[in-house]
């Protein structure tokens, strides 16, 4: 009997992890491109091209630079 209370609060625990990770992938995929300023382009590991307002490498590769 406690077993089966034990085993059912894990499912239940790992349903509602289930839930919260597609959540926020869905959230993030949906979001609009985000915007960075040369110094978090720089601190990326790229370079900020303000000629096209574009970060170039890194890890904001093709992100808008304001």
């Amino acid at each position: 009997m406690r077993i089966r209370r034990i085993l059912a609060a894990l499912i239940a625990t790992a349903a509602l992890a289930g839930l919260g990770l597609t959540g926020a992938a869905t959230a993030t995929a949906q979001g609009a491109p985000s915007v960075v300023t040369p110094s978090e382009c720089q601190q990326g590991g790229g370079t900020a091209d303000l000629t096209d307002n574009v970060c170039k490498g890194g890890t904001h590769d093709g992100e808008k630079v304001d």
